[in-house]
């Protein structure tokens, strides 16, 4: 390995520790504004915000995760800020989101907008990944970023888009008919229904990683 290449990773490698840091400290903000909302909920125990909190809970868990994920598979030199800009503007939006968690309406409004902004995400980091596209020397990576790029293209074109549609359609009943979902609690079927949903995707997730990770290993070892 010649100084240039040697260089290169040592780059790399301080690049993906940026970005794990990152990641972990924004999603342990989002976690601090989930509890602190959620302590006085408890407290109460207010049972129809159940649900919500671990909603709540599982946003953090399949934000944290894709990013990692996302780190492992694609982060090199030289820092995307563009990407990271991002990454806070996300966790602003959880933080908000958390505070929402004794207003259905409001829960489901905010649902949306933060999931309109982890679409632009997808959408955005689709340039990084043609880049590492452009960039491979092996059939390793090659194939890794080919995985990668049909796991973008499917939570671009399919499963963000059902989230921000099903958070639309949820605050729109519930503004449409408060006496149904709200004074009569109906809300809970809305919130256990994306709830559902979080849980199906967070295990999509652990399978997806499940099969790339022999291939981010092989590829780090080919470089």
């Amino acid at each position: 390995m010649n100084r240039h290449e040697e260089g290169r990773r040592e780059l790399d490698s301080v690049v993906i520790n940026i970005e794990l840091t990152l990641v972990s400290i924004i999603q342990g903000v989002a976690l601090f504004f989930l509890t602190d909302n959620a302590r006085p909920l408890i407290l109460m125990r207010l049972s129809s915000a159940f649900l919500y909190i671990v909603a709540g809970l599982c946003v953090i868990f399949i934000f944290w995760s894709r990013s990692v994920i996302h780190t492992l598979a694609l982060i090199r030199w030289p820092l995307e800020f563009g990407h990271n800009f991002f990454y806070i503007a996300c966790a602003l939006g959880e933080a908000i989101l958390f505070s929402r968690l004794d207003n259905p309406l409001g829960w489901f409004q905010l649902s949306a907008v933060y999931a309109t902004i982890v679409w632009v995400l997808f959408i955005y980091d689709m340039r990084l990944i043609k880049m590492r596209l452009k960039e491979s020397r092996t059939d390793v990576e090659r194939a890794l970023y080919t995985r990668k790029r049909s796991d973008q293209l499917l939570n671009i074109l399919v499963l963000v888009p059902a989230l921000v549609i099903l958070s639309f359609a949820c605050a729109f009943a519930i503004w449409r008919w408060p006496d149904l979902f709200i004074a009569r609690g109906y809300h809970n079927w809305l919130i256990a229904i994306q709830l559902l949903l979080f849980i199906c995707y967070l295990t999509y997730t652990g399978r997806y990683f499940r099969s790339i990770a022999p291939l981010v290993l092989r590829s780090e070892q080919a470089s």
